[in-house]
């Protein structure tokens, strides 16, 4: 079962924060400096040894929904917009 927060949304367990990594196409070290942490605590997270607390949950969510919306509009982050036609 997911952990949820204190909200009851799910939470940031090691296996969302390696999906959301992913499918935002960056590195463990990439993702660290947008979230302004070390590429260890990013490693610790995806390893399940530590949960992202604070304001690394709420700077994670921002990154995940402003994936979704690029995704959304068929938009890679690394590449740019899809071009059609």
């Amino acid at each position: 079962m997911a952990s949820r927060g204190e909200s009851g949304k799910r939470g940031w367990g090691a296996a969302r924060v390696r999906e959301t990594r992913e499918r935002l196409g960056l590195t463990q070290d990439e993702l660290a400096r947008r979230l302004g942490v070390r590429q260890q605590t990013v490693s610790d997270w995806e390893r399940g040894l530590h949960q992202p607390k604070g304001a690394s949950v709420t700077l994670l969510r921002m990154v995940a929904e402003e994936a979704a919306r690029y995704e959304a509009r068929g938009y890679d982050e690394k590449k740019g917009p899809d071009r059609v036609g």
